[in-house]
């Protein structure tokens, strides 16, 4: 797995980092990033720091990770979104599904 991701010290919040292009290419890193020794998660941040880039296929792949969690995560934020990645997020509605700050 190439992106970086980090649990809270009781294992209930997983933060996953993403790199300055998310696009199709992280399809696979970014599925391992949340199925991967999450049972007792509860909370998934997607840290977008460094992202400059994402596109259509991120937004899928966002949105098949919610749907594949639902269930047991209860709580989707997306964080430190760059502009032009916000402005993405808001065509896109994802206020609506996610808590972007």
């Amino acid at each position: 797995m190439n992106l970086d991701r980090e649990f809270s010290e009781d294992g209930k919040e997983l933060t996953i980092y993403l790199e300055e292009k998310f696009d199709f290419g992280k399809v696979q890193d970014f599925r391992l990033a949340y199925s991967e020794g999450t049972a007792a998660v509860n909370s998934i941040i997607i840290n977008l720091q460094k992202t400059e880039y994402m596109d259509s296929s991120a937004l899928g792949m966002l949105l098949n990770m919610q749907k594949n969690l639902q269930d047991s995560v209860n709580s989707f934020k997306i964080t430190y979104c760059r502009p032009q990645v916000l402005k993405i997020l808001q065509i896109a509605r994802f206020g609506k599904k996610f808590d972007i700050k």
